[in-house]
């Protein structure tokens, strides 16, 4: 492949990794990190070999963060056990079934009826909820961040190159 080729399709993920910061089907860091590993293989561009190790740590260190953080929240909020579990649930369910926002759904309402069923009240259970929709949100800001990163090194390489 020519090094345009390799540009484009690095570009591509790119702006496919930042659509899936905001579009939990697509796995946004991994596809902008493969946009990077794409235009390392150009001729025009090198990127350290620690550069890419920093950035594949950071991409599994964000895509737990963004498994683990709506639970925290969860949690933080004052959410249970019931609320955990509602809000763990609630994302698969809503990522199943009504994708691309229904893991932003789902898990507020996993939360809200995870607490509803643990016995609280209405107040808690929202709560609860809204602690749900806030770690989706940070979660959703810390892949925004990896991705950002990721475009910033890939226009520097280019603009050097």
């Amino acid at each position: 492949m020519t090094d345009g080729l390799l540009i484009a399709l690095c570009m591509l993920l790119m702006v496919l990794g930042l659509a899936g910061c905001l579009l939990p089907v697509l796995p946004g860091p991994p596809l902008a990190y493969a946009g990077l590993l794409v235009l390392h293989l150009t001729t025009r561009v090198e990127l350290s070999v620690s550069a890419l190790v920093f950035g594949l740590v950071l991409v599994i260190a964000v895509q737990v963060a963004d498994t683990v953080v709506p639970v925290a929240g969860t949690r933080h909020w004052g959410g249970t056990r019931w609320g955990v579990w509602g809000c763990v649930l609630g994302s698969a369910i809503g990522l199943v079934f009504f994708p691309p926002f229904g893991f932003v759904t789902g898990s507020f309402l996993g939360a809200v009826c995870g607490e509803w069923l643990g016995g609280r009240g209405g107040y808690s259970a929202l709560k609860a909820g809204f602690g749900a929709f806030l770690g989706f949100l940070a979660g959703t800001v810390l892949k925004l961040a990896a991705c950002g990163l990721f475009i910033f090194w890939a226009v520097r390489a280019l603009v050097r190159g």
